[in-house]
């Protein structure tokens, strides 16, 4: 009896000393963002968040998810976060976001040698069909600059698989993966060509609304200490050696929940 009794009260100290993780992380295939690797998520942005939780201490995993599905979670859960998320007002009005983690342009392609042909058009080229993967800020890029038949796809692999086969004439995407979802497809990154850039693009952590604000503080500080020493330069320069590392350190949209 006394053995059955320090083996619970062990085990009740195990537990409380290893406290359960304070966020659920999420993120998606955007190589070379975010991508999985060997069932274990990776990327640039993947090694920034985990330079932050070393930091910080966090040891929240790192599960990588359909879009739709981490975008869902993060906006009917507290204590989530997805990363990374393209900004808009209508998202500042709906989570936390903190970052700049990278600044990406949103490229409108066509496939090769189509590109002249479609800008010919002049304002026609808003009635011809593009694609975007569902729920992404690309989608809604692509209505807010006027093409009003947007085919949507469940990954952005399959939206430039859609496009190569003609099923639309152009493809909205973040200028960062579009070579890696090409090599994904097995196909050369010069079978699609530049119609014009829609917009920049900053993305960032995004917290769902609820989040206390002392774990979302902890977050702004590691943020800004990697920012401050060189580490989130390093990690930067290593995946995207031709950008430019936006320096600053911003948090913004939804306040966070009150302090635990």
């Amino acid at each position: 009896m006394l053995s059955r009794t320090i083996a619970l009260l062990l085990f009740s100290l195990a537990a409380w000393s290893a406290p359960a993780p304070a966020l659920t992380i999420y993120t998606e295939d955007w190589p070379p963002i975010t991508f999985q690797r060997n069932g274990v998520a990776d990327g640039m942005a993947v090694e920034v968040v985990r330079e932050i939780q070393s930091r910080i201490h966090d040891n929240s995993q790192i599960e990588v998810v359909p879009w739709a599905r981490g975008y869902k979670e993060l906006l009917t859960n507290p204590g989530v976060m997805l990363f990374t998320v393209g900004r808009n007002e209508a998202r500042e009005r709906q989570m936390s976001l903190l970052g700049p983690i990278a600044v990406s342009q949103t490229v409108l392609l066509a496939r090769k040698g189509e590109a002249a042909k479609l800008l010919a058009l002049g304002a026609g080229i808003y009635q011809r069909p593009v694609g975007a993967y569902r729920g992404s800020i690309f989608a809604d890029a692509a209505s807010a600059a006027g093409f009003v038949e947007v085919d949507l796809a469940p990954t952005p692999q399959v939206t430039a698989q859609k496009l190569l086969l003609g099923r639309y004439d152009m493809w909205v995407e973040g200028g960062f993966v579009v070579s890696s979802v090409l090599k994904d497809i097995h196909q050369p990154s010069d079978s699609v060509e530049l119609v014009r850039v829609l917009e920049s693009l900053e993305l960032y952590l995004a917290f769902s609304r609820g989040t206390p604000a002392d774990e979302v503080k902890r977050w702004q500080d590691g943020f800004t200490a990697i920012k401050k020493d060189g580490a989130y330069k390093r990690i930067y320069n290593k995946w995207l050696p031709r950008d430019a590392a936006p320096m600053d350190v911003r948090l913004i949209g939804v306040p966070p929940g009150p302090v635990r």
